[in-house]
Formats: structure tokens, sequence, C-alpha cells
């Protein structure tokens, strides 16, 4: 197949047709791959070291970049600032345009001179010790032998390195890329009557080295010394208070000179089982000096905590207000910051703040994120590979996405995306389309031209679509709203402006709006707690059942007999973890080996049959299947274990055969294979029916749930209740299932949550796919836009009452829709 350089494409197909499979672990891979094979050894001895992936040969291959959904090496301290590079231009427009203020009496810092930092220190107590040293290195990499040197020529004879005092002659040799801090140790002193002479001498002397600062390490009552800074630069003109000099490492959360030392720059305190917010620096992350510089009134902090286009807006009007000077200095780093800001814009994230942590966004989000910071950098020649940057997003928002991937592509660049999208199939140069199924039946291209030609070509279940040939049904009739019903009174959580939503009991619920609008607000942040403690607690129900949630009340409850939350969330973090333990198929498979002659024979219960169990899995790797060999330098490598040959399991449980086919051989069959192997055992047969009602046929039973997506695991949750009986009475919430699906799965997908409501229970679902807000009973709209100025309440009703709604976005996406769903069944 050829994917045209510096162009648009588009890779689809259903799900697990092996769209990742050529765009990332064979296209991003040998890119990557070839480029760190292109650095020299020793640069190479930092990097990760990658397979070569199984294809024979790609010809034309860009150096490639992967702007995919995965958090990465992202820490708990990473924010939308840090990832997109703005808060390292807002650092240093702080320390070089900023106006310190006292911590203690909040006046304006203003230079301090000798004799006020004589007459301070003269102030101690009679007898009080003193060491006077002027700091040479604060907190730099290097040997820094020259730095001895200029002490040593000063004729000072002891230093302080990391906080240990040391004869000059007899320092230890420092490591070269480790920070390190040296202060000469210029005088020690001890306050009495007639000292201040010498003290003055030592001041001055201390000054010069320290280019304007001093530190004063003071014995104390309690014997314990403690460091004060003095400079001749900064200081309190009320209290007298000095401060170290600004920097932008100042500003920095991820600096020991910047981050809060009470939170260590998290903003956050672990108070065992939760957290609270950091009651020293109150969330902000920084030390109070950090926070205490101003820009025209506001601190970093306060800036970081705006949404994006409050930003933007003040961020423009910044130069005029400052004086010639710093006017030249704020402009280019203003427009620096204004633009990334713009791109963040456009790729539809304008409703985040700054501040907002990354370990929080979406994957959805945080691919946006990226995305916006790729464009920014200005790269060219770079084959970008991206993983569904829509999901998440509205329709409405899709245009300006698109926008964004074009001008990445027109800056001279290859953009290749994993995409069900259907704008941005039909906006692309080329739509190769996988298939024609999943896992074993997939893996073929099917189709590969303009998207004309992809909706014309028969053999592409993406052309049906596409060519409105086929669709995802919409009921002929739609369930009655008029009953019972769970209503939320007056919430106002996070950006909600003291709404009062309907919930029609026994109905096919969809919550939709721009992102940022308030839909998880509403579902996951307070309809989940107030109904998960409804049920726990009875009938008292609090306000605010969480530091979340706000709202008035919750009537409609006593109708609900069980709350049932699917999340993307991951099945397990183990790797150990796969479907067939989460959904407790394995169980069921344990239990018919345990029954075969040659079990009962040697006595193997059905725990034996469990890799978690040291009786029966491989002791060599624990059940992994897989060796971890530290590597020095390197990332640790994984080998298949020598002793099982990557099967799990002991010699003397492989054995153990039902039908031919040991337990390893079973977890190595894909749902789909294994129903059909199970299809006499009624209680797995079931399970494992489930998972393929919901699309999930073509995953190994035994595949690790690391490696599964976020969409995947929450079908997997899905299935896995699926099959369990229903009572009814259930409240199912389910957060954009539609996630990594084709159109065929999505009409499938619709099927099984119309099967759950014709059951008696209430299906919720947050969702901006179209094809599933079409089939719903009741659609709540939340807007009209994201952030501060979204959390309105637009509409709830039918589909049809919401498409009718005038000005509104979801209104013009469903009755288009709605209208084709019509045609279709018209046979036009």
């Amino acid at each position: 197949m050829d994917i045209p350089r510096d162009a648009l494409t588009v890779i689809t197909g259903v799900s697990g047709s092996g769209k990742s499979s050529l765009a990332f672990d064979t296209l991003f891979a040998e890119g990557q791959r070839q480029y760190i094979d292109s650095l020299s050894a020793y640069a190479r001895q930092f990097l990760d070291s990658l397979p070569r992936p199984d294809v024979d040969l790609i010809d034309g291959l860009a150096p490639t970049m992967a702007i995919d959904q995965k958090p990465g090496s992202a820490s708990a301290r990473s924010t939308v600032a840090t990832v997109t590079e703005i808060y390292d231009y807002l650092r240093l427009l702080y320390a070089r345009v900023g106006t310190p203020h006292c911590g203690e009496c909040g006046a304006a810092i203003s230079r301090q001179s000798v004799d006020a930092i004589r007459d301070s220190l003269c102030r101690l107590d009679e007898g009080a010790k003193l060491i006077l040293m002027a700091p040479m290195v604060r907190g730099r990499k290097g040997a820094h032998r020259e730095v001895f040197q200029t002490i040593r020529q000063a004729g000072l004879v002891r230093v302080r390195v990391d906080g240990q005092l040391h004869l000059l002659d007899e320092v230890p040799e420092l490591a070269v890329r480790k920070n390190h801090t040296i202060e000469a140790v210029v005088d020690r002193l001890v306050v009495r009557e007639g000292f201040e002479s010498r003290l003055s001498d030592s001041l001055t002397l201390a000054l010069r080295l320290g280019d304007g600062l001093v530190s004063a390490s003071i014995q104390s009552d309690d014997d314990q010394w403690r460091d004060t800074i003095y400079s001749t630069a900064m200081a309190c003109i009320e209290c007298g208070a000095s401060i170290e000099e600004i920097e932008p490492r100042t500003f920095s959360f991820n600096s020991p000179y910047g981050a809060c030392p009470e939170c260590d720059g998290l903003g956050v305190i672990d108070a065992g089982e939760t957290t609270r917010v950091c009651p020293t620096c109150e969330g902000g992350r920084l030390r109070r000096q950090a926070m205490s510089v101003t820009i025209d009134g506001r601190s970093i902090v306060d800036l970081v905590a705006m949404p994006l286009n409050d930003v933007d807006r003040w961020i423009g009007s910044l130069p005029p207000k400052l004086s010639t000077l710093h006017r030249r200095v704020a402009e280019p780093i203003s427009a620096e910051v204004s633009k990334r800001l713009q791109f963040l814009d456009r790729v539809g994230v304008s409703y985040l703040t700054l501040d907002r942590g990354a370990q929080s966004l979406s994957g959805g989000e945080l691919q946006r994120v990226r995305l916006a910071t790729s464009i920014g950098s200005g790269l060219v020649g770079v084959c970008y590979v991206l993983d569904e940057p829509s999901i998440g997003l509205h329709p409405a928002d899709h245009d300006r996405l698109i926008q964004c991937l074009r001008t990445l592509q027109r800056q001279g660049n290859t953009v290749v995306v994993v995409e069900h999208d259907e704008a941005t199939m039909r906006a692309a140069d080329r739509v190769i389309d996988v298939g024609p199924g999943a896992g074993n039946q997939g893996g073929q291209i099917i189709a590969s031209g303009t998207p004309k030609q992809i909706q014309s070509n028969a053999r592409s279940l993406t052309g049906r679509y596409l060519a409105g040939k086929d669709e995802v049904p919409v009921p002929d009739q739609r369930r009655p709203t008029e009953g019972p019903a769970l209503t939320l009174h007056g919430v106002a959580t996070h950006n909600l402006k003291t709404i009062t939503v309907q919930f029609p009991l026994g109905c096919f619920i969809g919550i939709s709006g721009v992102s940022g609008s308030g839909k998880s607000s509403l579902a996951v942040d307070t309809l989940l707690p107030a109904l998960a403690h409804y049920l726990e607690h009875g009938r008292k129900l609090p306000t605010g059942v969480t530091t979340e949630a706000q709202f008035e009340k919750l009537t409609g409850a006593d109708s609900i007999d069980k709350l049932i939350p699917i999340d993307q969330t991951p099945i397990g973090r183990s790797p150990r973890s796969c479907p067939a333990t989460y959904s407790g198929v394995l169980d069921e498979i344990r239990k018919v080996f345990a029954s075969t002659r040659e079990s009962k024979t040697r006595g193997f219960s059905a725990s034996r049959f469990s890799f978690n169990s040291p009786a029966g899995r491989c002791e060599l790797c624990k059940g992994h299947g897989v060796e971890r060999i530290p590597m020095n330098f390197l990332s640790d490598l994984f080998v298949t274990c020598s002793r099982c040959g990557g099967k799990r399991f002991n010699r003397q449980t492989l054995q153990v055969r039902f039908k031919g086919a040991n337990v390893a051989d079973v977890l190595a069959m894909t749902v789909d294979e294994a129903a059909e192997f199970f299809q006499n055992v009624p209680s797995a047969l079931r399970q494992l029916e489930s998972l393929q009602a919901v699309g999930l046929g073509y995953l190994h039973l035994g595949q690790s749930s690391t490696t599964l997506s976020g969409g995947e695991a929450q079908r997997i949750k899905l299935g896995t209740e699926l099959a369990r009986k229903s009572t009814g009475n259930t409240l199912y919430l389910l957060d954009e299932p539609t996630t990594g699906l084709h159109f065929s799965d999505v009409k499938r997908l619709v099927g099984v949550l119309q099967q759950l409501t014709e059951l008696g229970n209430t299906v919720v679902v947050i969702e901006h796919d179209f094809d599933l807000l079409a089939a719903c009973d009741w659609i709540i709209d939340l807007g009209p836009t994201g952030g501060a100025e979204g959390g309105y309440l637009l509409g709830q009703g039918p589909p049809e009452a919401i498409a009718a709604l005038d000005d509104n976005a979801t209104a013009r996406y469903l009755a288009d829709k709605l209208k084709a769903a019509r045609m279709v069944k018209g046979g036009v």
C-alpha cells in the first residue's frame, strides 16, 4: 500500500481490524527505530531500544512522531501549561517583568543597603554564633573547580558544599551530573559588643564574592543552625525582609527553588486515603515568594487559573501597560504565549485552564493539547501519527480540529490519522479501509483511495456508511417518558448553572453538548455520587454528598435498586489481568479443566489452573509469561519465559487437556474461537456471548489488560454486566462508550444498550456520537459553549424535540441524522 507524502491520510476499519497495528506498531515504530539507530552509540544508551516491526520494506519514510492518547510519563506536576511549554514563557515573563512583594507585609520589594543588613544582624541576641557566607553557586550542575579556585584566591580557607562544611583543600570531588550549592565561608562571629567593624568588613567581602547576596547561618537557642539570605538587590522597605534573586526557576513547581516546601509542588497533600488542598500554597504549588510577584496586579498562580480565552486577552493587553524597557521584554514573550493559546482554541480545548493537571485530562483532551503543541513547534518533514483525535469532541468542533490537521500538513508534514469520525474521513486526501472483520478476520487492505472512491467501493463496509446505504437504526417508536423520573434539582457542580434535570426511568438517555459544557459534571460528578450515596444510606441524603457535587436535592431515586457505572478506566493494572479474569469466564474454564478425568486422578482443583496460584503457574516468570531483564542505561528488556515458553503455567498443569487443548491454548483463543470451543458449556458460553455482543469477539482471552484501550476496557465491563441476570430497575451510566468504534460497531453497541433498557433498566450515556444520540428516548443537552460560559440546560426531551431547537449546535447535527435515517428507511 502507498501513503502519500505531505498529505492527510485516514486509516479506518472495524474495531480490532489492524488499524493501530499498521499506523503505530509498523509505521511509527519503524520511523522511531530508524531515527534511534542513526544516533551515536553514546546517545543511544539513554534511549529505549525498539524492536524491528514485522514489515518487509518501507520506502520514503520520514521521521515519525506519535500524538496518541496515552498519558506517557506525565507526572502529577504536569499541567496544560507545562505540556504546551506556555509555562516556560510565563516564568520568564514574571522573572523579568514582575514586581515582587513582601510575603510578610505585602509591601513592594526594593534594594537593601549594606548598612541595613549589618543592622539586622547586630540586633541578634548577645552571644549568638554567626557564620557569614558568600553564595557562589546555587543548584547548578558541574565540578565547579574554577569556583573553588576563586575562593582560594580570595584568601578563604573554608567552604560549605551542599550543606556540609569543609576545609577548602579537603573538598571531595563533585559529581558532574548533580546539582550543587557552594558557599564560601567568609567569617565566623559571635555577637558581642564592638564586633560591628569586623562584621562590616566581612559583609563587604561576602557581598562582593556573592554578587550582592550573603548567607547568614545563625545558631538558635535550640542549637539548630538556620540560614537567612540577605540581598543588596531586593528587600522590603517596610519590614526589611530580603528575598533571593527572582529567576525563572523561582516560578517552577518542578524545582526545589520554586516548589511549595509543604506539598513539593503538587498542590495537594496526601491525608491517608484522601487528598486535600495544601494549606500553605492553597493549591498554587509555589513558594510564597513566587506567588507574591505580580504583573498588572496578577500573580502567575492567578493567571494560570483563568480560562484560556481570558489569558489570551490579558496577555495581549499587557505590553502597552508596561514601561518602555519592560515592554521590549514582554512583547516577544506575549506573542509566543498568544500563538500557543490560539492553537489550543483551534483544537477545541479553550474551556481548559492552564493549571489543569495533565493526569486529569481525558485521552482525547491530552492528545489535542499535544496536537496544539506540535503545530506551534513549526517542525517540517515529519510523519505525524494520531489516534482518534476527535474523541470527546462535539461535531461542532470537528471543523476546527480538521483545520488544525491541515495546518500541520501544510507546514510540510505527512499526517496519518486512525479515525472513525465521518467528517474527518470526508476531509482526508486518502482513506485506507482495513478489514474486513476483526482479529483473525481482519488485517487486509479492503480499499484505498479518496473518500468518494471509498464510498463507491462495494467491498468496503466503511464505504456503505459513507454512501448512506447503511445506518445505525433509529427506533420507529420511542419509549414513553411521562412516567416516573429521577430528578436532580439545582445542580451547580463546577460550571453548571443551578439546573434541574430529569432522567425518565426505564429509558435510554443521552447527555449531549460541546466539550466542557458540563456533561461529566452532571453525570459523573453529581448524579453518580448522589445516587450511590442514596442507595447506600437510604433517604437521608445531604446536599452535596462529595466535596465537588453541589445540588439542592435528588428525587425519584426510590425506584432504582442498583447503580452500575461503566467507565474507561483499566480493568486491571497487573499484566496477569486479562479479559478472561475480569469477565469471570476463566473461573468457568478452570472448573471445566478441574472436572476432567486427568485432573481428578492427579488431585488438581480449579485453583490449579489459575496463573495467580503458585501451585499451577510457572514459578520462573510467576505466571506473567515473560522474564524481566534489567539493562544498565537502557529500558528493561522483557523476553519470553525460557521455562514455560510464554504459556504461564508449569508442565504438570499443561498436561491436563480438555477436547485436546490445555488451559494455555484456551487463553490464546479469541473470544469468538472460545465461544465455539465451549458451545456445550452453558456457564462459559453465556459470558463469551456477552463479550461477542459488545463487539469484542476479536480479543484474546489471555490478552494483558495493560494493552487494552479505554474503549475496549469499557466494553469488557459492559459485556460482563450483560452476562449477569438482570433484575431491572438498574441505572447504567456510561461515559462515551462509542470511543474507538466503527459505524458497524456503534450499530451493535446501540442494540446492546437497547436490550438493557428493554429489561426495565435505565441507561444514561454521555456521548458525542449522533448515531447513538438519535437512537435515545430522551436527550439532555448542555451548553452553549464550554468552560465558564457553558453549564446551561439548553433542552431536555425526545430527540425530535431537541432537533427542533433554534440556534443550537446539537440540534443541527441531530436533525441531519434523523433526516438521513428516515431517508434510508424510505429507500431513498
